[in-house]
């Protein structure tokens, strides 16, 4: 098959990972977040993709697993937890381990463990794993932003897989038989150079996409542990973890010199170094934390007056007796994407107090979700939504009549929230997620077939869609 993304000679890993990520973008082939840039992408097509490492020989007999936290890689954790066996998650890059066991409930549902093998899941159900815990791991599953099908490997440019794969050798819960797999969109697949990949780069023994099974039947040698001289002092003191296992290592009498940071390095190897901004974000400043995370600040005038903030966003969600959690619910679903999509929008217009209205979409897209239970609470179904990362611009609760409605910016993010809340089972009864009639050609009681923006209310002025909203909400609770 020919590869999608093209690779010019002399290409560094950093050219390639902006390729990727560029493409993708370019393309629409990715979920949130976005954008893709310096993340694994999350991928249109992850879970069918992901499912395939069921079908994989070795998971068969496979009773530890390790999979990376990534988004993408969501289906895969759920898939080593339905067939009953251990799940090992590496905490967020080594802050305060190296693996979570992530252990459901007991008699854990379906829906109980998707949740246990979401980000959120992996947080609330996992319990430590030390150096000292004598595990096994039999298969090893990582996310990519490129592969070859040689088994060549690209990660997004900070060298957690590759460390917490050196540090599985030095604990001796891994050896050279351990199979390693990653998943990718089928654009990631390409032809890699193979002077581009040292001794302590991680490489796969198959390639999962949403329409292919790739045995690489690699013959680059995996990492023999943690090359200590790759690493300097400073990224031994952001990973404790590290630091107590170089410390075991000397006391075993082996060579734990450390290197120092060459000038001049590939960006974001280094914790220090601050990465190359991508390509289509150009006002923006991205940055590194302590951590180093990337951050982005925004270029402008520090004096410029705050946008001002209409009537209709402040009453998102009132009276639904949910607290904090409802109104972390609508500030993350008022921002996002989205939004910054509109203030990067002001800045190249000069439009600094245009009102956040104006920037609603002409129309939205509406999903209708039925068969919800008595008694359901809007603030747990906002919990579930947030959960499964499919947060609505508008949510209309009719709790009496069994349902509610979901608005989204546009028919894609409808897509994926559809996709998202398949499944879906919210005290012991399954909701039906599905396009409203106002989309299908049908209509909703009083309205058109189109969901048209609401117009620009004045200051101070009651929207009634939206108070109408309000009372649906507090005649529930009531």
């Amino acid at each position: 098959m020919e590869p999608a993304i093209q690779i010019n000679p002399g290409a560094t890993k950093w050219d390639i990972r902006q390729k990727v990520w560029d493409y993708i973008e370019e393309n629409n082939l990715a979920n949130f977040p976005r954008p893709v840039h310096n993340r694994i992408p999350n991928f249109k097509g992850a879970f069918t993709a992901c499912a395939k490492v069921s079908e994989l020989p070795v998971f068969t007999g496979a009773a530890e697993v390790k999979v990376d936290p990534d988004k993408p890689l969501e289906g895969a954790r759920l898939a080593v937890l339905q067939a009953g066996k251990t799940l090992l998650v590496p905490t967020p890059r080594l802050r305060t381990g190296l693996f979570n066991n992530i252990t459901p409930p007991e008699g854990a549902s379906k829906e109980q463990l998707r949740i246990c093998s979401s980000s959120q899941g992996v947080k609330d159900f996992s319990v430590p794993v030390g150096l000292d815990s004598k595990v096994k791991v039999d298969l090893v599953v990582v996310g990519s932003v490129a592969v070859s099908e040689k088994g060549l490997r690209i990660g997004k440019g900070e060298g957690f897989a590759d460390l917490e794969y050196g540090m599985m050798v030095s604990m001796g819960a891994v050896n050279e038989s351990t199979v390693v797999v990653t998943i990718v969109h089928d654009c990631q697949v390409m032809d890699l150079p193979e002077e581009l990949i040292e001794s302590h780069d991680l490489t796969v023994d198959y390639i999962l996409t949403p329409t292919r099974v790739i045995e690489t039947k690699c013959q680059t040698p995996k990492p023999q542990g943690i090359i200590w001289t790759k690493l300097d002092p400073e990224k031994l003191e952001k990973i404790p973890v590290l630091k107590k296992l170089r410390e075991l290592e000397e006391e075993c009498g082996k060579d734990v010199t450390l290197g120092v940071a060459p000038e001049g390095t590939e960006p974001g190897l280094h914790t220090g170094q601050t990465k190359r901004p991508p390509r289509r974000r150009p006002r923006r400043n991205i940055q590194q934390d302590d951590e180093g995370e990337s951050k982005q600040e925004k270029i402008g005038d520090s004096d410029q007056k705050p946008r001002q903030r209409p009537p209709r966003v402040r009453k998102e969600g009132r009276g639904d007796g949910g607290g904090e959690n409802d109104r972390e619910f609508n500030k993350r679903g008022r921002g996002g994407r989205r939004g910054d999509n509109m203030r990067e929008k002001d800045q190249e217009e000069g439009a600094s107090e245009v009102p956040t209205q104006r920037r609603l979409p002409l129309s939205v897209t509406t999903v209708y979700l039925g068969g919800i239970p008595a008694g359901l609470r809007v603030s747990e179904l906002k919990t579930a939504l947030r959960e499964r990362e499919a947060i609505p611009l508008r949510l209309t609760w009719q709790g009496a009549q069994h349902r509610a409605f979901l608005d989204y910016s546009d028919p894609q993010a409808a897509e994926v929230a559809l996709e998202s809340l398949q499944d879906l089972s919210l005290n012991g009864h399954s909701l039906q997620a599905e396009l409203a009639k106002s989309q299908r050609g049908g209509k909703r009681a009083g309205q058109s077939n189109r969901r048209e923006r609401p117009p620009m209310a004045p200051e101070n002025t009651t929207d009634p869609p939206e108070a109408e909203n309000d009372t649906n909400e507090k005649a529930e609770q009531e």
